[in-house]
């Protein structure tokens, strides 16, 4: 279903997600017109010509609390046999990461920090009395972690068919990092860390968005994340290393 407003199926969990998405659509769909078609009856029924004197004893047919029962049946249904298993699937069976695309990002009134780890894989400390507009991320380049590291502002590339693991956070107030064809919405709050993982399956360009009202600039704080082939991120990430050498 959310093919149908353009957002095609970019990660291979994309399906699922999807699947659980329309079942719930389904169910709100019915009672929507369930509940709709009743009002009307009782709008029909229980008009004033028909029933001159109001009845304040309400329904006492059987069958309401049979069909209340089946809708509760199936909410549990949608959230035990669909929802949890899928949850699960996405926090329980993170990816090792030697094997995948990890990057820090670090939100901020109004821009994406996307802070990747040289090739030794590991992050270099930052220091929040090094931050600056040169160095959002306060990066201690003195440090030998973090001479290799390199970050990117509102730009987010990665390789595809490769899982990707973000480690999440925020400078100030609590954004909302979505990237709505990887099928990945994951609130990033100040203090704390949040990992979401994905693997895409498609190559493009899209916008991440930020999907919680942050501040008067909310509207502007725009990112983009490519995904493209091995070999590109490869080039790209060259590129990167030397725009930033000294």
């Amino acid at each position: 279903m959310l093919e149908w407003f353009g957002l095609p199926q970019g990660s291979a969990h994309s399906a699922e997600i999807d699947y659980v998405v329309d079942l719930t659509h389904w169910l709100m769909l019915v009672l929507c017109v369930g509940w709709g078609l009743f009002f009307v009856y009782t709008l029909i029924r229980f008009r004033q010509g028909a029933n001159p004197v109001a009845n304040h004893h309400g329904i006492k047919a059987v069958w309401s609390k049979y069909l209340e029962g089946l809708i509760v049946l199936a909410e549990v249904v949608l959230l035990v046999v669909f929802s949890i298993p899928a949850y699960n699937a996405r926090v329980a069976a993170f990816p090792a990461e030697p094997q995948s695309t990890v990057v820090r990002v670090v939100a901020e009134q109004f821009a994406w920090n996307v802070h990747y780890p040289g090739p030794d894989g590991v992050f270099g400390r930052t220091d929040i009395r090094l931050v600056n507009t040169d160095n959002p991320l306060g990066l201690d380049r003195s440090e030998a972690a973090a001479k290799d590291d390199l970050f990117t502002i509102n730009e987010f590339n990665m390789p595809v068919d490769k899982p990707v693991i973000v480690h999440l956070t925020s400078k100030d107030v609590i954004h909302s990092f979505g990237l709505p064809q990887m099928r990945v919405k994951q609130d990033a709050v100040p203090g704390l860390v949040h990992s979401v993982w994905f693997t895409p399956t498609m190559t493009g360009d899209w916008e991440i968005a930020c999907s919680q009202l942050c501040g008067l600039g909310h509207y502007r704080m725009r990112g983009f994340y490519t995904v493209q082939s091995q070999a590109d991120f490869n080039a790209w990430v060259q590129e990167q290393r030397e725009l930033m050498a000294p």
